[in-house]
């Protein structure tokens, strides 16, 4: 048995069964630094990027220490973005499968509070959430953080970005001071040593090594000047490179719309991701691009939080970061778990000095692809995104929907990607060349005994 089993660690059997079962064997860098300390009830700050395993990281430790028998709050993860808590509360979900009557509650803005506070009334285990929905609840008197054992800061550095130190400070002190305090951050600026100094007890730093994170990614620089110039020089590196999947990151809202609109106007499977857009709008370009029926999406650095995609092939930065911890952030959102990935930044005649400060040498400034590649027919996504109006409330499943898509005269198993399942929608990925087939088949039969209308998600 290797050290970095997670048998090797003292966890109980369930957990250790269920990470089993999840084909969960050997742990990465971060959580083979982190979750030892986090067992032993230390506080811990954990700096790693994104996709390193944090989640399961302070995940595992917050369910060792659960005591389902007392249907009180136990633990609480604070989040920067509802994407971000979205996908955090599907995976200690995943990891607590084996584990009978935990629930765990998402506590976010963007959606209405009354359901919250009832299923508050009903009483929770673990509530994840962003700052400012956590605080609500405060005030109204429906979240109680009396019996709280474990507090969770997830990618800390971002909500310090967006503003959010003193909501954090009032929910903290809120919670009492007999806790273990987690903080995980891509990066480690001076506001997070000040807040980690305030609210944790002699916490232990660990910091997953960047060496492979450097052999995994490469990083390539290049001239352009304008929008224009910029544009141009975009569609060159995509029909070069043609990426499965390729996240180009502006600076501006504007900007952002601008680039995916003028991508898909020269047939680019593009979306854009930004704060100007509505909840539903967000919710379905990230379910597009997660399930692979989208390959380009473009987005600003805030929208772009909690983007959950394993193999991100390619990260390009249509305008340079303001500062080198975001830049950090943004390439290190390809090349996850070891595998390989391209970053590309584009940068002006005026922005050199910032290169230097990011100690980059100009000279590594690559020439773009000949002009030819812009002649060169684009990659179509391999998936296309079928909607179907029935969800949660109509107590449609998972299950429901693969029987029905499989049955007589149906596609087989395995032309059938993500399924993403909401209130009152249900999204399926379908392999493009099956989706006539696929749209036939819930037209012309039943799920569940039922008839939904069902379209193609553009």
């Amino acid at each position: 048995m290797s050290d970095t089993d997670f048998s090797a660690l003292k966890l109980n059997s369930d957990l250790l069964k269920n990470l089993s079962s999840l084909g969960y064997k050997s742990m990465t860098t971060i959580q083979e630094l982190s979750l030892p300390l986090i067992l032993a009830g230390e506080d811990v700050i954990g700096q790693g990027k994104t996709g390193s395993g944090k989640t399961a990281a302070f995940g595992l430790g917050l369910l060792q220490k659960l005591d389902t028998s007392v249907f009180k709050a136990q633990a609480i993860v604070l989040c920067p973005t509802r994407e971000l808590a979205g996908q955090v509360a599907v995976e200690i979900r995943k990891l607590a499968r084996a584990v009978n009557n935990i629930k765990v509650l998402e506590l976010c803005g963007g959606t209405p509070l009354a359901p919250q506070i009832n299923s508050l009334a009903h009483g929770a285990h673990i509530i994840i959430g962003t700052p400012g929905r956590i605080e609500e609840h405060l005030r109204k008197d429906s979240l109680q953080l009396a019996n709280i054992k474990t507090l969770v800061l997830d990618e800390a550095d971002r909500m310090l970005d967006m503003g959010f130190k003193d909501t954090i400070e009032s929910i903290v002190a809120k919670i009492p001071t007999k806790r273990q305090t987690l903080l995980f951050s891509a990066t480690y600026p001076a506001g997070i040593a000040l807040i980690a100094e305030n609210i944790m007890q002699n916490p232990t730093m660990v910091e997953a090594s960047a060496i492979e994170e450097k052999l995994s990614i490469k990083q390539y620089f290049h001239l352009v000047n304008g929008f224009d110039e910029r544009l141009t020089a975009l569609r060159l590196l995509l029909a070069k490179h043609c990426p499965n999947s390729a996240l180009v990151f502006c600076n501006t809202k504007i900007d952002t719309q601008n680039v995916a609109d003028e991508l898909a106007n020269y047939g680019f499977y593009a979306l854009a991701i930004h704060g100007d857009l509505d909840q539903r709008q967000r919710d379905q370009a990230l379910i597009r691009f997660a399930n692979g029926s989208a390959n380009v999406l473009v987005a600003t650095d805030v929208a772009a939080r909690g983007l959950d995609i394993t193999d991100l092939d390619m990260v390009i930065n249509f305008n340079l970061a303001h500062d080198f911890d975001v830049h950090t952030h943004r390439i290190g959102r390809t090349g996850r778990a070891g595998k390989s990935g391209v970053t590309c930044t584009f940068f002006g005649d005026k922005e050199t000095h910032k290169l230097a400060a990011f100690d980059i040498d100009l000279e590594s400034a690559e020439p773009l692809p000949n002009d030819n590649y812009l002649d060169k027919a684009l990659k179509k996504p391999l998936m296309t995104t079928l909607k179907i109006d029935g969800g949660k409330k109509q107590k449609l499943r998972p299950g429901d929907i693969v029987g029905g898509l499989t049955g007589k005269s149906g596609i087989p198993f395995d032309k059938i990607g993500k399924i993403n399942i909401s209130s009152n929608w249900s999204f399926v990925a379908i392999e493009t060349e099956l989706v006539k087939t696929a749209l036939q088949k819930i037209q012309t039969d039943k799920l569940k005994g039922k008839n939904f209308r069902v379209r193609i998600l553009s």
